[in-house]
C-alpha cells in the first residue's frame, strides 16, 4: 500500500485488515502511521515510491500492490515526478513477481485529445498507461468527484454552498459530472484485489446519477437544511481566478483548487459500469448523490471523520525534520521561549494545549492571526480555514490550521511544523512538565531558519510583535488550563480570547 497516510489510503488499510488481508504500507515518514488505530495491525517499511531501492524492498512476497500517490498541485515539475515514480513502481512490482496492481486515477472525458486536457488529468492517464505496461495485471480505475466526509470535492463543495447564498461561479458549474461516494470507491478497491490475473485494464467507477456542479450545489443545500441557493454562471472566470476564487471561500488552497476546478472543465461522465462483472454491486449501491452527501455531513457533525484532504502534506509546504543542533550549527536558527508555571494539573494543561487550534483558537490576539491567515491565502497558501481533523485529539501528520502536527509526545510535546508560505522554515513546541504540589510547568519555543536575506528580514520585522503574540498565547494557555481545572472541564472556545480569527466552527 502507497499513500496510506492520505485521505483514500488511510480508509482503505483498515478494509483491507478487515477483508482478512495482510498489509504492507510503504511511507516516507513511518510515524504518520503510529496513531492510526490500525497502526499495530500494519507491516511498515520506510521508503519513497520514486526510489527503487525502497520499492523494491516493500515489494519483497507481495501478491497485491496499491498505487495510491499523486503529485496533486506540486508545482513545476510534478508531471515528471508521477511519470518517473509510475516507472519505478511497475518495473519493482514485475521483478518481485507481484501478481496485481491497482491505481486510482482520475475519469477523463469522452472524444477530447489528451493535450487539450488539466495537466492534473493528463498525468494521471498517463500513470495508469505506465502501470499498464509495466508487464504486471494492472486495474486501473478512473473516478470524477469524490463525495465524502474529509474528500477535497465535498469540502470544495461543502463550504461554496454553505457560506454563499448568492454566487456568480464559473461556467463549469454546468458541467455534466458522474460523483461517487467515498465508500463505493473503497468497496471497488478491496474488490479488486481479486480479479482474476487475465485482466488488466481500466475501468470507470461512479455513482448512479449524473449531475451538473450546479445541480450538486442545489441537492447538498436541500440536503443539508439550506435554502435554495441563487446561482449565476458567467464566462470570465479562468480556472486560475476560480482557484483564487475557491481558496478564498473554502478551506481548500489555490494549489489544490486548481486541478479540480481544471478537472471540471469538461464532462466526466463513466462510459461503461465493466467493472460491476467482477465486483457486483450488493443492495443499496452505488450510494445516490444525497445518501452520499447525507453519511458525509453525519460523520462531520459526529467528529468521526477517518481522514481529510490535508492527510497528505501540502505542495509546496516545508518538510524538514526540527533542525538540531549539530546539523544547523553555524546557521541561523532563531528562537522565541516562553515558559510559565500553571496552578493546575499536568493533565489539564496538556488538555489545553492538545485542544489548540481550529475552534479554539491561538490565545493570543485573534485579529493577527486572522490576518495572517488571510495573507497566506492570497499568496496561495493553507491559510487558517484548515482547522482539525478532530476536535480534541491530535496525532502525527494532522494539519491544524495552517500548521501540521510534526510530532506528539501524549502528555508532554506537541511540535507543530508551519505551512504557511514564510521565507524559511518554522516550529512551535509546547512542552508540559509536572511541578511540585500539583502544579504544572508550560514550556513555549518558536523556532525560525531563514532562506536567504528576505527571511532574515521577515524574523526582525515580525519579532517586536511576538511578546504580545507568543507571550500572550503563553499566558492564556496557563490560564484557560486553570479556569478548565477549576470549573471541572474542558476548555472552551471563549477561554482562547476569541475563535483564532475564524468565525465558523473548524472542519473536522
Amino acid at each position: 500500500m502507497t499513500g496510506a497516510s492520505g485521505y483514500i489510503g488511510g480508509r482503505l488499510v483498515p478494509e483491507l485488515l478487515d477483508a482478512g488481508y495482510r498489509v504492507r504500507c510503504l511511507v516516507r515518514t513511518p510515524r504518520k502511521l503510529r496513531d492510526q488505530p490500525w497502526a499495530g495491525r500494519v507491516e511498515v517499511v520506510p521508503g519513497d515510491v520514486a526510489d527503487a531501492g525502497s520499492v523494491a524492498a516493500a515489494m519483497e512476497g507481495v501478491d497485491v500492490a496499491y498505487y495510491l500517490v499523486h503529485a496533486l498541485g506540486a508545482g513545476r515539475g510534478f508531471e515528471q515526478t508521477d511519470r518517473r515514480a509510475a516507472r519505478v513502481f511497475g518495473e519493482q512490482a514485475r521483478r518481485a513477481g507481484v501478481g496485481r496492481l491497482v491505481y486510482l486515477g482520475g475519469l477523463t472525458p469522452a472524444d477530447v485529445p489528451e493535450r487539450e486536457l488539466s495537466p492534473h488529468l493528463r498525468s494521471r492517464a498517463e500513470v495508469g498507461r505506465i502501470l499498464l505496461g509495466s508487464g504486471v495485471p494492472t486495474a486501473v480505475l478512473r473516478a470524477a468527484v469524490i463525495i465524502g466526509s474529509g474528500s477535497a470535492g465535498f469540502e470544495m463543495l461543502r463550504y461554496l454552498t454553505e457560506r454563499l447564498p448568492v454566487m456568480v461561479t464559473p461556467r463549469w458549474v454546468r458541467t455534466r459530472i458522474q460523483p461517487i461516494a467515498v465508500r463505493d470507491v473503497l468497496r471497488v478497491l478491496v474488490g479488486c484485489a481479486g480479479l482474476p490475473p487475465d485482466v488488466s485494464r481500466t475501468f470507470d467507477i461512479g455513482g448512479p446519477e449524473v449531475l451538473t456542479y450546479l445541480e450538486m450545489m442545489q441537492r447538498y443545500a436541500a440536503v443539508a437544511g439550506l435554502p435554495r441557493r441563487f446561482i449565476v454562471p458567467v464566462p470570465v472566470l479562468t480556472p486560475g481566478l476560480s482557484s483564487h476564487w475557491v481558496g478564498l471561500v473554502t478551506p481548500v488552497p489555490a494549489a489544490i483548487a486548481r486541478p479540480l476546478t481544471e478537472s471540471l472543465r469538461h464532462e466526466v461522465v463513466c462510459r461503461e459500469r465493466d467493472i460491476e462483472r467482477y465486483v457486483p454491486n450488493p443492495p443499496g449501491h452505488p450510494l445516490g448523490f444525497d445518501r452520499a452527501v447525507s453519511l458525509a455531513l453525519q460523520r462531520v457533525r459526529d467528529a468521526q471523520v477517518v481522514t481529510r484532504w490535508s492527510s497528505a502534506s501540502v505542495p509546496g509546504a516545508p518538510s524538514d525534520p526540527l533542525p538540531t543542533d549539530p546539523q544547523w550549527a553555524g546557521g541561523s536558527l532563531y528562537t522565541d521561549v516562553r515558559e510559565r508555571h500553571a496552578e493546575a494539573a499536568p493533565g489539564a494543561l496538556w488538555d489545553v494545549v492538545e485542544g489548540i487550534g481550529g475552534e479554539h483558537g491561538w490565545y493570543s490576539f485573534p485579529l493577527a492571526w486572522a490576518v495572517r491567515g488571510w495573507l497566506d491565502r492570497l499568496v496561495g497558501g493553507v491559510g487558517l480555514r484548515r482547522g482539525r481533523r478532530d476536535a480534541r485529539r491530535l496525532r502525527v501528520g494532522d494539519s491544524l490550521d495552517f500548521w501540521r502536527v510534526e510530532e506528539i509526545e501524549r502528555g508532554r510535546l506537541l511540535r507543530l511544523r508551519a505551512e504557511m508560505r514564510l521565507p524559511g522554515l518554522a516550529w512551535l513546541e509546547m512542552y508540559v512538565d509536572e511541578e511540585g504540589a500539583g502544579g504544572a510547568c508550560y514550556r513555549q519555543r518558536a523556532l525560525f531558519h531563514p532562506h536567504g536575506l528576505l527571511g532574515q528580514l521577515y524574523w526582525w520585522s515580525v519579532s517586536p510583535f511576538h511578546a504580545v503574540v507568543f507571550g500572550g498565547m503563553a499566558r492564556n494557555i496557563v490560564r484557560a488550563a486553570e479556569r478548565a481545572q477549576k470549573r471541572g472541564t474542558a476548555p472552551r472556545p471563549s477561554d482562547a480570547g476569541g475563535p483564532g480569527g475564524t468565525s465558523e466552527p473548524a472542519p473536522t
